[in-house]
């Protein structure tokens, strides 16, 4: 962390920042009774938290290193934040041509029974999480389930966890699966078997299998026998949309491209990438004809911005509905975990956790810690600890963070967003009850791990 650290945690201030944070996230992970974003409390947290800092390093005359270390959170937040805002455009655009609809179409128009629409949703989850993210990921399986399941609770129930579980864990090995994955990939932590990059994430790919994989069978057993009934009309998708998955996977490409090989931000190259989308919407724009008209905006992840039935393709439409919550979330939780920092609390927790249990028990037991806390906060307390780890280590973290976050409904933004998508169908008492078939899941991908990359622990 860029300035000088400072030592408050014996301080009434830093007890206050510390409770201030607790409070809000407390507030934040219960969203889904209180119906009040989760950005709002964590805003005002951050806000707080660098307000006490603030008046006590004025009083103090440390004000210049308070000032460094907060510019330094404000840029790390920056780069994630150009990141996931390509991602949701993308996302966004994609819905808008329809694609999405388009799957859950065929997939209903195939008769599959109960049995095969859980594995398919399943397996479909966790191939598709690496690229779509596993909130966008799940918010599709969702609503292929709802319109396929013919109102059936009991395979609704069943095959909401088997998605969460698949996108969790299908979004551990890649920068684009999962938040937890972007925050440890856009940090460029370095080690003495190298760096955390791309191709060192896809190793945790077999391991994140197993954990989807062990739970998934057990999952099977609570299937309903038959299958739905009734079918959607033919979806087509609108033009374009195949250029724009392509667009998509070119961004992400180039992303990795100017951080492998260029040595720069990843942010640079999904900006970059967002430019081909801009261009290909200026092509469509110029050519649209008045009757295509534009629906299937349920997809999408924002919320509603008016808009004409027959207006052509908009980029800065796509941008407008990204979801800004879950952004201005990122950015309470980054900088209050950086401003805990400052004071030294997360230096404390290192010591106890990382040098005292050891880096595995400590891993493990923020995986645990993150299906109470959310991953987002959990990763981002341990990435400003910045402990000494090795290689297999780090990617330990990020599988046990990603996969801990299935074990409880409230552990993940995509367990929120399905509770929310199927209300009564899926809730957290419901999850529970197959808490202990995921947790075998977890332990097993994490044994998975340590088997087949021990060369790097």
């Amino acid at each position: 962390m860029s300035g000088t650290l400072i030592e408050h945690s014996d301080h009434w201030v830093g007890y206050l920042c510390l409770a201030t944070f607790l409070v809000c996230l407390v507030i934040a992970s219960l969203e889904e009774i209180t119906r009040l974003r989760k950005s709002k409390p964590m805003i005002l947290s951050a806000g707080l938290i660098w307000g006490l800092i603030g008046w006590i390093s004025s009083h103090q005359g440390t004000s210049a290193a308070a000032e460094a270390a907060v510019r330094h959170n404000l840029l790390q937040y920056a780069e994630l934040m150009l990141i996931l805002l390509v991602v949701m455009t993308y996302i966004n655009a994609m819905g808008e041509r329809r694609m999405f609809e388009a799957l859950r179409s065929w997939v209903a128009a195939n008769g599959l029974s109960f049995r095969r629409l859980f594995w398919i949703s399943g397996i479909g989850a966790f191939c598709l999480s690496p690229l779509l993210d596993n909130l966008g990921t799940s918010v599709l399986m969702g609503a292929i389930l709802l319109a396929c399941s013919g109102s059936n609770t009991r395979f609704l129930t069943v095959g909401f966890v088997n998605v969460l579980v698949a996108v969790n864990a299908g979004g551990v090995f890649s920068p684009f699966g999962d938040l937890t994955t972007l925050i440890v990939w856009q940090q460029d932590i370095q080690t003495m078997q190298g760096p955390v990059g791309v191709g060192q994430l896809l190793l945790l790919a077999p391991p994140a299998l197993v954990a989807y994989l062990v739970p998934a069978l057990l999952l099977q057993r609570g299937v309903p026998a038959g299958g739905p009934r009734g079918t959607l009309p033919p979806v087509k998708t609108h033009r374009g949309a195949g250029v724009i998955l392509a667009l998509f996977i070119a961004t992400i490409a180039t992303a990795v491209f100017f951080q492998t090989l260029l040595h720069l931000p990843g942010a640079i190259g999904m900006a970059t990438g967002l430019s081909y989308l801009q261009f290909f919407g200026y092509y469509l724009k110029k050519t649209h004809r008045a009757e295509e008209i534009g629906v299937g905006d349920e997809e999408r992840l924002g919320g509603p911005v008016p808009l004409e039935r027959k207006s052509p393709f908009d980029v800065f439409q796509r941008i407008a509905r990204v979801e800004w919550d879950a952004l201005f979330f990122l950015y309470g939780v980054a900088l209050s975990v950086g401003g805990l920092a400052y004071l030294g609390y997360l230096r404390l927790g290192s010591s106890l956790m990382y040098e005292q249990w050891g880096p595995l028990a400590a891993n493990v037991g923020v995986g645990f810690a993150s299906s109470v806390i959310e991953t987002i906060p959990a990763i981002f307390a341990v990435t400003a600890m910045g402990p000494e780890m090795s290689l297999g280590h780090w990617l330990l973290l990020n599988l046990a963070v990603g996969t801990g976050g299935s074990l409880l409904s409230i552990g993940s933004a995509a367990g929120v967003a399905l509770m929310s998508q199927a209300r009564g169908a899926y809730t957290f008492l419901s999850h529970l009850r197959w808490t202990p078939a995921i947790l075998l899941g977890y332990v097993a991908g994490i044994a998975t791990h340590l088997w087949l990359n021990a060369s790097l622990v």
